[in-house]
């Protein structure tokens, strides 16, 4: 059955599936990446340990700037990253409802499937090609004064990945009528030829240290994937099946009205 409802009602399972999605986002978070940022902040402290000592050493005496806090701690951070998750989660989810909103004007595709897919096809976009070309990076890692050039650097690696699935939908959409699996290579095909000239064009970021240890970057980096996987994979898990359970809850009447 094709997506029904009306936008009110996809933008409240949206948000109930974008929930569900950010707070099991946000559990892989601390039980998989979170030890990771906690190693990475202890090896940043360590390195800045024997210059904060240097620079009190050359203070004058009975001058000291005390202990500075931050301001947030991390049992904080740690505990507010369901919230921040959550609510990014709910905000994805609006957005995925809205984007179902219109794709479903253009194809018969099931409710459910069609959540999939479309999940997917915003993994892909917002997740995969930024990340294989600008990587996550661990706290300890990254100079403060580029942030802003590498911030831009992302959107526009995301921008990249929109284009790479407009095309790729295109390309598909074009093929109308030939046999399926041409239609799926051609759909590939084009996605991999705006990602590959895309990552050609962006500029290249690497600021890790060389001794930052190989294994903590490859860790922290295999956690962020999968954190954003999980949000995704999940949301669209989510949404399929609230569409699902609401399509049999409203065939059961329509049965039981045609048999009255």
């Amino acid at each position: 059955m094709p997506l029904i409802g009306s936008l009110k009602t996809l933008l409240l399972r949206g948000l109930l599936a974008g929930l569900i999605a950010g707070l099991l986002a946000a559990t892989v978070g601390y039980f998989v990446g979170e030890p990771q940022v906690d190693a990475a902040i202890a090896i940043e402290e360590a390195a800045a340990a024997p210059a904060e000592h240097g620079h009190e050493a050359a203070e004058p005496e009975g001058h000291s700037h005390g202990d500075e806090e931050a301001l947030v701690s991390r049992s904080g951070q740690k505990a507010g990253q369901f919230l921040a998750l959550g609510l990014a989660g709910m905000a994805f989810g609006a957005l995925l409802a809205a984007a179902l909103n219109v794709a479903r004007r253009f194809t018969e595709l099931p409710g459910p499937r069609l959540s999939l897919l479309a999940a997917g096809f915003a993994w892909a976009a917002i997740v995969a090609v930024p990340f294989f070309k600008y990587p996550a990076n661990p706290p300890a890692v990254g100079d403060p004064e580029t942030i802003n050039s590498r911030t831009w650097l992302w959107v526009a690696a995301v921008v990249l990945g929109l284009l790479a699935v407009a095309a790729s939908v295109a390309a598909y959409r074009a093929l109308a009528g030939q046999l399926d699996t041409l239609r799926l290579i051609a759909a590939v095909a084009a996605f991999v030829l705006v990602t590959t000239v895309g990552y050609i064009l962006l500029p290249g970021v690497n600021e890790v240290a060389e001794d930052f240890p190989a294994t903590l970057l490859w860790r922290f980096r295999v956690a962020s994937l999968a954190e954003t996987t999980t949000l995704w994979v999940s949301l669209g898990l989510a949404f399929a099946a609230l569409t699902e359970f609401a399509s049999r809850s409203t065939a059961v009447p329509e049965k039981a009205a045609t048999a009255g």
